[in-house]
């Protein structure tokens, strides 16, 4: 660890920044604010504008696009309240910037340096495809709002939302390798189980970006029925002609997928925890099933509340939030039970 020290703290850094990232996503969606910029100019969007002309010409432009002319525009929307959105989007955009950069300066200087080994170089150029494929998700995302719809694709925001995710637990699974280089036997039974409880994870997580583009968090608000005495709401199976649309594309449908996912997710986590008492673990491994547990009955208790409550933005964001530190667990438990 001690000669990988430097690339450690870059990877971590760059985990810790694509966490910033994903939380400011979070805030940036809640407060409707991921159409603002209705361009996507590398150089010059760096900035938000710097003089009220400036501001007052993007204003006029984002004016030409549905979300103003079909929302905006009844609500006495002023240059004030675009310029609120437009911080958000253009913070967002600003932090995958660095991201880049904070990635690709250092990635060469420890090249140069012979600082990494082959197998960390490779992992390394995968990272570097994951990061640009995720700005092209953000572009996806965004160009499906500036058509008819003033909304993104729910699809494609889970797109995004999900690889951010992804491409933070590739970074700290990297980062891992090479905190931990000393390979052991892994403990098959309970690195099966952590698999599968990862998998549906990763579903719930793909199906939290669905109820954050449908805003199916605003329905059904109770727990843990839907509806006062019905369990699975009569709207699961009308909103849409088939079943799979309606468990995909109906915002009751894909509530109730992702009320279900979170009972899976705390089982498979429970059972893991429970079958770990028959094996002899590190203190590490103690650890990560540990916080496994207690963030997992975090996660799903902040869930719950943030469905009662109607999603109000802190309680939705802390959702958000702590899905990342299960994520983090969750790497780091089956790091620690496969290597």
């Amino acid at each position: 660890m001690k000669n990988n020290k430097s690339v450690i703290i870059w990877l971590l850094s760059g985990c810790f920044l694509v966490f910033v990232m994903v939380v400011v996503g979070g805030i940036t969606r809640l407060t409707n604010s991921g159409l603002s910029m209705t361009d996507w100019h590398l150089v010059t969007d760096t900035f938000p504008p710097l003089t009220e002309a400036k501001w007052q010409e993007a204003f006029e432009r984002y004016k030409q696009f549905p979300e103003y002319q079909k929302i905006n525009i009844h609500n006495d929307f002023t240059l004030s309240d675009y310029k609120f959105i437009y911080f958000w989007e253009w913070f967002h955009r600003f932090i995958g910037r660095i991201i880049g950069l904070v990635f690709i300066i250092p990635f060469f200087y420890f090249l140069i340096k012979k600082k990494i080994d082959k197998a960390t170089i490779n992992k390394c150029f995968v990272l570097l495809g994951m990061g640009a494929l995720q700005g092209f998700f953000g572009w996806f995302m965004v160009k499906s709002g500036l058509v008819d719809n003033p909304d993104v694709s729910h699809f494609r925001l889970s797109l995004h939302l999900t690889f951010a995710f992804l491409t933070f637990a590739y970074t700290l699974w990297v980062a891992l390798d090479l905190i931990y280089p000393d390979k052991k036997e892994a403990i098959v039974p309970l690195q099966k189980i952590a698999r599968y409880a990862l998998l549906f994870l990763l579903l719930q997580i793909i199906y939290g970006g669905f109820v954050a583009g449908l805003n199916a968090g605003l329905i059904h608000n109770h727990w843990p029925m839907m509806s006062d005495g019905q369990f699975i709401h009569d709207s699961v199976f009308i909103e849409q002609k088939t079943l799979l649309l309606n468990l995909t594309e109906g915002k009751s449908g894909v509530q109730l997928v992702h009320r279900t996912l979170a009972y899976f997710v705390v089982g498979l986590i429970v059972f893991l925890y429970f079958k770990s008492k028959k094996y002899n673990l590190s203190a590490q491994q103690k650890n990560g099933l540990n916080a496994l547990l207690f963030i997992v009955f975090l996660q799903f208790t902040l869930g719950v509340l943030t469905l009662l409550y109607s999603v109000p933005l802190w309680l939705g964001l802390t959702h958000q939030i702590v899905a990342f530190f299960l994520l983090t667990a969750m790497t780091y438990t089956l790091h620690r039970l496969s290597k």
